[in-house]
């Protein structure tokens, strides 16, 4: 029997939101490849079998014209391995600056697919991502009135997805409404094909469910660009044909051995998250601006011996990239984190760790 071909190319802005698309999707049923930093033109002819292809860029900060051109080059690369269909995947809380890159690189990719319109779903009901009437919640509050409105790089201080990516493109925004998605795809397909009537390039779509995603997944499968979440690109998986898994494939399976966590971000639920993992685990903070290379990080990571934690977790690691730590983000060290160049990097190119710094630190 042969095998089905490429269902689904992906693009995503940055390595998390790569490994989280790649995982929704995997959970979806696809076969996926998940490539870091680019294009590996040299192994295009052997990959091996898969239903989707997700290339993670460094690329969420960057200005747009070079956004733009890394994004062009990775959905052209995806085209020619036979992608019918490209996912555009973004941060679930968008970027509100006016100088968002999320506009400009959706124009170039739907202009080169020949698209008229292309769905815009940041929501990810799983994580508590939602929409209702274009605004973007998190954990059930406005997002400009959420922790995020402090956020370093993209103070998120507009939750109107509608109004934000209306100030990033030329082009018009409009909604498809909760009732909308609530009266079913077909109902959701009229409305789209309504709002490419009326020349409209976006639709920022409600979804404050899973059966909500899976309404415009099922309406927009078919569609040759899809944006959104980790969510959506989870909900198009399932109406997607795709080979069948392996019966002894374990997607939830661990690899023995140490286990090795990198933290970069200073938001709050992150830093939740690492108080409960310095109960259980050794931690140490690495500063990227004491040491901005990958050598020095390695260096400086090497000098760190794990103590056996509480809960006998000797063998397990937790890095903690960090500019400065924050107990709660106020709105003095807020000005000074965005003030503060990251190490390797222009200023406001962003302040995660590089592909260099990583790799040095897996090694």
């Amino acid at each position: 029997m042969s095998q089905p071909p490429l269902q689904l190319g992906c693009v995503a802005d940055d390595y998390t939101g790569g490994a989280d698309v790649a995982a929704a999707l995997r959970r979806g049923g696809l076969r996926t490849l998940l490539l870091f930093g680019g294009t590996p033109e040299s192994c295009a002819g052997s990959l091996p079998p898969v239903d989707a292809v997700v290339v993670a860029l460094k690329t969420r900060h960057c200005p747009a014209g070079e956004a733009v051109e890394a994004t062009r080059v990775a959905a052209r690369w995806l085209r020619e391995l036979g992608a019918p269909r490209l996912f555009v995947k973004y941060c679930s809380t968008f970027d509100p600056s006016d100088e968002g890159n999320i506009g400009p690189v959706c124009d170039a990719l739907v202009d080169e697919a020949g698209a008229s319109l292309a769905a815009m779903c940041p929501s990810s009901p799983e994580h508590r991502r939602t929409m209702y009437q274009g605004h973007l919640f998190v954990d059930d509050v406005l997002l400009s009135e959420s922790s995020l409105r402090d956020h370093p790089l993209t103070p998120m201080t507009d939750s109107s997805i509608v109004r934000v990516l209306g100030r990033q493109t030329p082009h018009d925004v409009g909604l498809v409404d909760l009732p909308t998605v609530h009266a079913g795809a077909e109902v959701v397909r009229d409305r789209l094909e309504e709002l490419a009537g009326r020349g409209t390039r976006y639709a920022v779509t409600d979804v404050v469910s899973e059966d909500d995603l899976d309404e415009l997944a099922r309406a927009t499968v078919d569609d040759p660009v899809v944006t959104g979440g980790a969510g959506l690109a989870g909900a198009l998986a399932r109406h997607l044909p795709a080979a069948a898994l392996p019966a002894d494939d374990d997607a939830g399976g661990r690899g023995a051995g140490p286990v090795l966590v990198l933290s970069g971000s200073c938001s709050e639920a992150t830093l939740r998250q690492l108080a409960v993992a310095r109960e259980a685990m050794p931690a140490h903070r690495l500063d990227l601006v004491e040491h901005p290379s990958g050598s020095a990080l390695a260096a400086r990571a090497a000098r760190c011996r794990p103590r056996r934690g509480p809960r006998g977790a000797g063998t397990r690691r937790a890095l903690v990239p960090h500019h400065r730590r924050i107990a709660r983000p106020a709105p003095v060290e807020v000005r000074e984190l965005r003030q503060r160049p990251a190490p390797g990097r222009r200023r406001g190119a962003g302040h995660g760790m590089s592909a260099t710094q990583v790799a040095a630190l897996v090694q």
